[in-house]
């Protein structure tokens, strides 16, 4: 696959990256676990009366496809921006313990709710907010942080921490939660594309955005880190202000994706790689939007996955992630492929 950007000019690798996507989201639009024949869909499509197979598409696919460009983007485009602050290749959108916060805040709704009085539904408003709640709160002690500690590995050590300790509360919560609870909470770690629905993508899609904005906003940092925090210095990058710009971004990237869809793995580590070793360059300029368009393919192949496409099967995305991302990084590292920056 990689073969064939080979020394291909960057313009084409980005027209041939935006061809496979707009294939990619074709298919897994018009293939689910319920097959459609052409003619079928094109008479739900344009035929006066709503068909079921119109609902179908427009109230379920599409919804989730879009979920999946938009997740699989930020999840993308957080782990680059790790990886190039800490300057380390296997950073990805968990390592500052912001997806543990967002795993924390639904926990606490989910499994104490038999104690404090309410039912949650996992795709409602209870669960979104509970879990950005969770991610700001952690977001807001590293950025507090990262103003008085200087060195950027020891704030990595901080946030690897700091999600081991969320982790190990979360382990404490299911550990007294009822099976009804601990079943729910279980399914909603496990990951969906399915809990974004037409009323909700709208705000999904600004929170995204929005994030993706702040990361192109630290471009110029960004290639400044690359070569160290002294050369960024001499560029005139302000490290501190950068650095609360680019957490910023990663935390409300990382935290709208697992608000919505759940902790999904993998993403984060094994896109950034991918992008580098197809366009040859540590330009953020480019590693940014490619970044974005290869996150949103791999994210919407594994839905294709995910559904088994005529067996009438849908399995966990989380799982589905990570047994195509396990192999990859293997394969980089076997290859010989350079993943470190």
């Amino acid at each position: 696959m990689l073969k064939l950007f080979g020394k291909t000019p960057i313009i084409v690798k980005f027209l041939i990256l935006i061809l496979i996507f707009l294939s990619i989201f074709f298919i897994d639009v018009f293939v689910g676990s319920e097959l459609f024949s052409i003619t079928d869909i094109y008479n739900s499509i344009f035929s006066n009366q709503k068909s079921t197979i119109a609902i179908i598409i427009f109230e379920f696919r599409i919804p989730r496809a879009i979920t999946a460009i938009l997740a699989g983007s930020a999840l993308s485009v957080s782990g680059l921006l790790m990886q190039t602050v800490f300057k380390n290749p296997l950073a990805g959108p968990y390592v500052l313990g912001i997806s543990s916060g967002a795993s924390l805040g639904v926990a606490l709704v989910i499994l104490t709710s038999g104690y404090i009085g309410f039912m949650p539904i996992l795709a409602g408003s209870s669960i979104i907010l509970a879990s950005w709640i969770g991610s700001g709160l952690v977001l807001a002690l590293i950025l507090t942080i990262s103003t008085k500690v200087k060195d950027i590995m020891t704030l990595l050590i901080l946030g690897m921490l700091f999600g081991s300790g969320i982790s190990a509360i979360v382990s404490i919560l299911q550990f007294f939660s009822d099976n009804y609870q601990l079943k729910s909470f279980v399914i909603w770690s496990l990951g969906s594309l399915e809990n974004v629905t037409n009323n909700k993508i709208i705000f999904f899609a600004i929170s995204i955005v929005f994030g993706l904005f702040l990361a192109t906003l630290s471009i110029k940092s960004l290639n400044g880190l690359v070569l160290g925090e002294t050369y960024a210095k001499s560029m005139g990058v302000n490290i501190k202000t950068s650095r609360i710009l680019i957490f910023a971004a990663t935390g409300i990237l990382t935290g709208t994706a697992t608000a919505y869809c759940g902790p999904i793995a993998f993403i984060g580590i094994i896109i950034p790689h991918l992008v580098r070793i197809i366009f040859k360059t540590t330009n953020h300029l480019i590693l940014i939007p490619a970044t974005i368009i290869t996150g949103a393919i791999f994210l919407l192949f594994s839905d294709i996955v995910s559904q088994m496409p005529g067996l009438n099967l849908k399995l966990p995305i989380n799982s589905i992630t990570a047994l195509f991302g396990i192999p990859l990084i293997i394969w980089l590292i076997l290859s010989n492929k350079k993943i470190g920056l």
